[in-house]
């Protein structure tokens, strides 16, 4: 059929990924399109060196135990995420480097596709026969009113926002999850800082935290069910699925095991609920599986306790009623507890609903039609292959990895996750 170009969108880790395996798998020509350096994306691109990675080494590397012998670690370790970015990026350089003339890198953004290619900002197109949308997550959720406030940051990785905010004024948190558990700990690092941080979410959870060495996960095989329990049905509903984990975790004495063996077969039991059943989990189940899942590192799960026991961070239940923003500054927060002052209100929300958080390229495919909002609006719709469903139902030669994913999927955020995604896209397209 001769050589081809392949197009990548996106130069985050499920960016580097596709390109490294592209390269590998087929004879084609690849284009990276990303305006900044290969590698770093928004997980690892501004981490500070506190930021540790919440998957073990082992399961991080672009192949078995490359991301461990780059790091010179063993495989329970938790590493720095910025160590993690320099990784990816050396694994695009090697790619690159054995690739060739076969491998072009365009530092520019990507608009939008036409009937020639991948548009650029300020004009030009990038010519490419398949295109593989890789451009991470959705924007955040913004779900504060007052969002063009000085005092209000939407973006908390946005260089040099933390910094700025005053060590002895009270700063509120929005989310409780690992992106909020991150900006605590920059607040705190130089431990100089006097005044408490607030996190609120709608139920007040924190990430749980890996043991310091992993147990076996307990593996489901088929419908036999988890470490000798019930099989499941052979139409799985979400309640059989919630009695087995609740069961298996019972059994097993730590409950890690059940999550970890069940992480296999997410997208399996998700596709079999019925629509209700996804919207009832993402309304009840979505947060406390979450909380299971993607779990804390060991010394970071220490450190939160530090600052929780000390009182210098405080997690509450709830939402956010109303904000105001009196003319002496910072933000007027009324909680279900009441009315707060805070100098700071920072973004700690997670991924957005698409349309609305689409990011610019997203943006111009779902207005151009060449693709169309995935279930529940986590992501956009693909095929069982992983091929962008139009607007009009067909597939073209648009492939998408990574986040995006989510709905149509549902493990799909992780490194093992895209790891494969990565190689099965090359399939056909070679």
């Amino acid at each position: 059929m001769g050589r081809r170009t392949v197009a990548v969108v996106g130069g985050g880790c499920a960016g580097v990924l596709a390109t490294r395996e592209l390269l590998r798998c087929t004879d084609h020509r690849v284009v990276m399109i990303e305006p900044d350096e290969p590698g770093g994306g928004l997980a690892y691109g501004q981490a500070r060196p506190w930021h540790l990675l919440n998957s073990r080494a082992g399961a991080m590397g672009a192949d078995k135990d490359g991301f461990i012998g780059f790091a010179r670690c063993g495989p329970d370790e938790f590493r720095p995420r910025q160590e993690y970015g320099a990784y990816l990026r050396e694994v695009f350089a090697t790619a690159a480097r054995e690739g060739g003339d076969r491998l072009d890198l365009v530092k520019a953004r990507a608009t939008g596709v036409s009937d020639h290619g991948v548009a650029l900002a300020g004009g030009g197109v990038i010519r490419a026969d398949e295109i593989v949308v890789a451009t991470g997550n959705p924007a955040a959720a913004q779900p504060v009113a007052v969002r063009d406030h000085p005092d209000y940051i939407a973006d908390p990785w946005r260089p040099g926002v933390l910094d700025a905010i005053p060590s002895d004024v009270p700063v509120l948190l929005v989310g409780a999850g690992l992106t909020a558990v991150d900006v605590a700990l920059t607040l705190t690092e130089d431990r100089h800082r006097d005044a408490p941080i607030t996190a609120v979410s709608r139920r007040g959870q924190l990430p749980l935290t890996h043991t310091s060495v992993a147990a076996p996960p307990l593996e489901l095989s088929g419908r036999a069910g988890l470490d000798g329990g019930a099989a499941l049905p052979e139409r799985v509903a979400l309640r059989d699925v919630v009695r087995l984990v609740r069961a298996s975790a019972a059994r097993a004495g730590d409950w890690r095991a059940v999550v970890d063996g069940l992480r296999p077969h997410l997208d399996e039991l998700w596709a079999a609920f019925t629509p209700d059943e996804q919207d009832a989990f993402l309304r009840h189940l979505a947060r406390p599986w979450e909380c299971h899942r993607h779990r804390m590192a060991p010394s970071i799960g220490a450190r939160v306790g530090e600052l929780l026991a000390e009182g210098r961070l405080e997690v509450r239940a709830g939402g956010i009623r109303s904000i105001e923003a009196p003319r002496a500054g910072g933000l007027l927060v009324e909680l279900d507890a009441g009315v707060q002052w805070f100098g700071a209100v920072v973004n700690c929300a997670g991924p957005g609903r698409l349309p609305a958080a689409a990011g610019e390229f997203v943006a111009g495919l779902l207005r151009s039609g060449r693709a169309r909002v995935g279930p529940h609006g986590l992501g956009l719709d693909i095929d069982a292959g992983g091929r962008l469903v139009g607007a009009d139902g067909r597939t073209g030669n648009m492939w998408l990895i990574g986040p995006l994913r989510r709905g149509a999927r549902w493990e799909t955020t992780a490194v093992p996750e895209i790891r494969d995604q990565a190689a099965a896209v090359t399939i056909p397209i070679r």
